[in-house]
């Protein structure tokens, strides 16, 4: 049981991760002037993400099947507990190493605006020598960043709303298969019943957050703002999201008794 968990541990910390790092890459498109690029690059990423969470899934159910099997079913939550830590620590990581991907991402922008396609990319670029090289890129978070993330300027609905969407998304799954372990009625029902977290959390999302994004990023590649603020945006953002897998904790065990319930008035 041990292992399974700490496996889907594993990519939960990879989703995490890889989309966190997504905005090191849209930066570096604004600061290239080659936000295009950018989010091309960033769908590629965002499909290593999508592929982790296809493996995830059902092995979180193999979660579930398991601890009825053995009768473990109390054990369930603290399980689901380090899953979250693992979302925790992937955002975490991200956030260390962002100021490295902004870097390595400018160069991967110019090597793609170069080479015209992904295939010729790698072929031209990826050698012991130019990965040795990448080594120079790296730089490490300083302190002084923190006192350059004030909310100033910045709406705190946005943080706000980006933090507890993150909370949502992140337990999504998990309360749905918890909430199948408290009823025997509806358990079947309960499982695939994630969407009535994730659809709170994308509609927030897609009318929310991404618009404001948008609008900020627009305004810095028309000049009428700094790349300083976007540089802020961002990392408000990613502090956000780490704020918001600690938030999940807590909404774990109620949004599965939300799941229940629902799940019995359909």
């Amino acid at each position: 049981m041990l292992e399974q968990v700490l496996l889907v541990s594993m990519f939960t910390f990879i989703i995490h991760l890889s989309e966190t790092l997504t905005y090191s890459i849209r930066l570096a498109g604004v600061r290239l002037g080659k936000l295009a690029v950018a989010l091309s690059l960033s769908g590629i990423i965002l499909l290593i993400s999508r592929t982790a969470n296809m493996l995830q899934a059902p092995l979180t159910g193999n979660i579930i099947d398991l601890s009825k099997k053995f009768n473990l079913e109390y054990n369930l939550i603290d399980q689901f507990r380090i899953i979250i830590g693992a979302a925790t620590v992937g955002t975490f990581t991200a956030l260390l190493l962002f100021p490295s991907a902004v870097f390595l991402s400018s160069r991967v922008i110019s090597h793609l605006e170069v080479a015209g396609s992904i295939p010729q990319m790698v072929r031209s670029s990826v050698s012991f020598q130019k990965i040795n090289h990448a080594r120079y890129h790296l730089r490490s978070p300083k302190l002084s960043m923190l006192s350059r993330l004030r909310v100033g300027g910045i709406p705190k609905r946005l943080v706000a709303l980006n933090c507890l969407v993150t909370a949502i998304y992140t337990i999504g799954v998990l309360a749905a298969l918890l909430a199948s372990t408290l009823t025997t009625e509806y358990s079947i029902t309960a499982s695939q019943a994630s969407g009535l977290i994730n659809g709170m959390a994308t509609i927030l999302l897609t009318i929310l957050i991404d618009p404001q994004v948008g609008l900020m990023t627009d305004k810095v590649l028309k000049g009428e703002k700094k790349v300083a603020t976007l540089n802020k945006v961002f990392g408000l953002l990613m502090i956000s999201r780490l704020l918001g897998t600690v938030f999940a904790q807590v909404l774990l065990v109620p949004a599965a008794y939300w799941i229940k319930w629902i799940v019995s008035v359909l």
